[in-house]
């Protein structure tokens, strides 16, 4: 078995089995992985996917181990990173909802959930952070040598915002709009 499909298994298993706040909590997990520790993926290629893997029917996680997956190997990777991902939540989850189910009553286990939660929430700010940087700055810091700052990011960034929270509208109007813009203003 090819060297690279094992790994993407071990690293998705890992992936899965620590994507406590699911969603955007997992994306520091499996850039992690793909960008930092085994150099598959460019962060912006890692962000592209992500962008992607938002605008696809199903969660983000499983389809961003698809995505990864095939663009590492193929369809088995795709078929691989994927089931890493989902078979260590799935068996994590039935063995937590029957631990907490059994223990819902106690104050310490109430507590741990409370710590989990902000964890969650640490995590995916830490993502839109990322992913912000990159869009508006085309890196994922601040730092001097970020000079690719990208205005057209930034407006169609704030106007997405003040549609979606001020007019309720529908996100998929939104992804469908900005996907028309991008293919005016970014050629």
């Amino acid at each position: 078995m090819n060297k690279n499909i094992i790994i993407l298994l071990v690293s998705f298993l890992q992936i899965g089995l620590f994507s406590i706040g699911g969603g955007y909590a997992t994306i520091p997990l499996i850039q992690e992985q793909v960008v930092d520790l085994h150099h598959w993926l460019t962060l912006q290629e890692f962000t592209d996917i992500i962008t992607i893997s938002q605008m696809t029917p199903g969660p983000l996680a499983v389809n961003t181990s698809t995505f990864v997956g095939i663009r590492i190997a193929g369809i088995l990777g795709a078929i691989v990173a994927t089931l890493g991902c989902i078979l260590s939540g799935f068996i994590l989850s039935i063995i937590l909802y029957r631990f907490f189910r059994k223990h819902k009553d106690i104050d310490i286990i109430s507590n741990i959930l409370k710590g989990l939660r902000s964890t969650s929430v640490g995590l995916i700010a830490a993502s839109a952070s990322t992913i912000l940087l990159i869009a508006f700055w085309g890196s994922p810091s601040l730092d001097a040598k970020a000079v690719n700052f990208n205005i057209t990011a930034i407006i169609v960034f704030i106007i997405s915002l003040f549609l979606l929270r001020r007019y309720k509208m529908n996100p998929i109007f939104i992804i469908i709009l900005t996907g028309i813009i991008g293919l005016f203003f970014y050629q």
